[in-house]
């Protein structure tokens, strides 16, 4: 049964194999370089929309308690929303600061 199987001759073929090192490097800045939003705004941003989640499920339950449209069921939509965006930004925030605090103790 072995001589249908050809055994492949593994350490010949690591001996003979070459590493391409032709990449070209990566630069840092052209990553994003054209978008021209600075952190801070971001950050803003980010805030302002988690803010508008937030307060959502107020704004769609009132509107549905006056007959204007939405349903119980996008009441509880928009609270489930609300709730997975405070979850995100409290992981992201807690994530930054272990990040922050790393950085601190980091011995020169």
């Amino acid at each position: 049964m072995d001589s249908h199987f050809p055994k492949p001759n593994i350490i010949g073929s690591m001996a003979q194999a070459k590493l391409n090192t032709n990449f070209p490097p990566m630069r840092v800045d052209s990553v994003n370089s054209n978008s021209g939003v600075s952190f801070s705004q971001t950050l803003l941003d980010a805030a302002k929309n988690l803010n508008e989640t937030v307060n959502a499920p107020e704004t769609v339950m009132e509107d549905m308690l006056q007959g204007n449209g939405p349903d119980i069921h996008d009441v509880i939509t928009a609270i489930n929303k609300a709730e997975l965006s405070v979850t995100v930004a409290t992981k992201i925030a807690t994530k930054v600061i272990q990040a922050y605090e790393k950085i601190m103790n980091i011995q020169v």
